[in-house]
């Protein structure tokens, strides 16, 4: 995987996770998730949804004008 992804999101719900990613790959926007929670233990740790620096600002539109938090 190539190392040019920004951090636009973190949680520790996976659900809200895999929703988001899937909100922005549906608006044309690229994005990972990047599972940090602990494989035995999942109250510990979180869950980063990373898009490319130049979808960045789009990213930030949608998170803000889907209320996600």
């Amino acid at each position: 995987m190539e190392n040019n992804w920004t951090k636009v999101f973190s949680t520790e719900d996976p659900f809200t996770a895999e929703i988001l990613k899937q909100g922005l790959l549906e608006n044309d926007i690229p994005a990972v998730v990047m599972n940090q929670q602990d494989s035995s233990y999942k109250t510990f740790g979180v869950i980063h949804i990373l898009v490319h620096p130049e979808n960045l600002e789009k990213a930030q539109a949608y998170i803000k004008d889907n209320e996600i938090a």
